[in-house]
């Protein structure tokens, strides 16, 4: 048969055949192709679209199917806005060259039990002084606690500077390095926020400045992964290592999350704990 006797229906019926067949062609060589690329070209790639909601609705006795396309960037702002309080910038009081006190900057640090102990980078916050943490919530005294020798310290948060702010901050939800994969972002949120691409090493390598020092390790779904640190040998301390320290300080009656949350909320601590 002549294509030219074909009616209008037969001739859409054959275009509808026809783009079917090409899309599936264009399907197999995209996946051919993606297969045998490298990793350093396959993972940008898969970075742009991160996950795939389906939303089922109820309407009019009607069942509606909605996919939403959750993008990498929506994700990056989701995770900072979770944990935007949980960080805290921390001073240290000291002299200057003519003997007058001064605050000097002793990089980040983020909340990591609703007691209200924080964790910071030891190489800025070696040992007992006069230091200070300050969030959107307002500036407070902190207590040093102890230095690890993973390279981190825990500082207590104590009584506001004026006098009349109420601290407040959000606990962040705890990850788990072993689920990370190759390819997958990492967020580190300190004085300024930076990203890195996980390699695959549990050791996480990372640049970190002095100002990011004692920055909250993230992945994209807004879980704390570790503390980035200013240090030559190590720069980074996995968050277990961190719950593994804390648990051997405070009460065992301390509320630690003790696996990963979908909503932190904002916490005012409770009266300190006794060691």
């Amino acid at each position: 048969m002549d294509i030219k006797d074909l009616n209008k229906s037969q001739l859409i019926l054959l275009a509808v055949l026809l783009s079917f067949i090409t899309s599936i062609a264009t399907g197999i060589t995209t996946v051919t192709l993606m297969q045998q690329a490298p990793t350093s070209f396959t993972a940008p790639i898969n970075r742009v679209v991160q996950q795939t909601i389906e939303k089922i609705q109820q309407v009019e006795g009607k069942t509606i199917t909605q996919t939403v396309v959750v993008k990498e960037e929506d994700l990056v702002v989701d995770a900072i806005a979770k944990n935007q309080s949980a960080v805290f910038a921390i001073t240290k009081e000291t002299q200057d060259a003519d003997g007058k006190t001064i605050e000097v900057s002793a990089g980040r640090g983020f909340v990591i039990s609703t007691d209200g102990i924080v964790v910071a980078d030891a190489n800025l916050v070696p040992d007992k002084g006069i230091y200070y943490v300050k969030n959107d919530s307002g500036k407070f005294k902190a207590d040093f606690v102890l230095t690890d020798k993973g390279g981190f310290s825990f500082f207590k948060i104590g009584d506001a500077v004026d006098g009349k702010s109420k601290v407040a901050f959000t606990v962040p939800a705890f990850g788990d390095l072993n689920k990370m994969k190759t390819g997958q972002k990492i967020i580190v949120l300190g004085n300024s926020i930076i990203s890195s691409i996980f390699e695959g090493d549990k050791n996480v390598n990372i640049s970190v400045t002095k100002s990011n020092a004692g920055g909250l390790v993230l992945n994209l779904d807004g879980e704390a992964l570790g503390i980035a640190l200013y240090s030559d040998t190590t720069n980074f301390v996995s968050i277990d290592d961190i719950k593994s320290a804390l648990k051997l300080y405070l009460n065992p009656a301390t509320n630690l999350p003790g696996a990963p949350v979908l909503a932190p909320t904002s916490v005012t601590p409770s009266s300190p704990a006794t060691p």
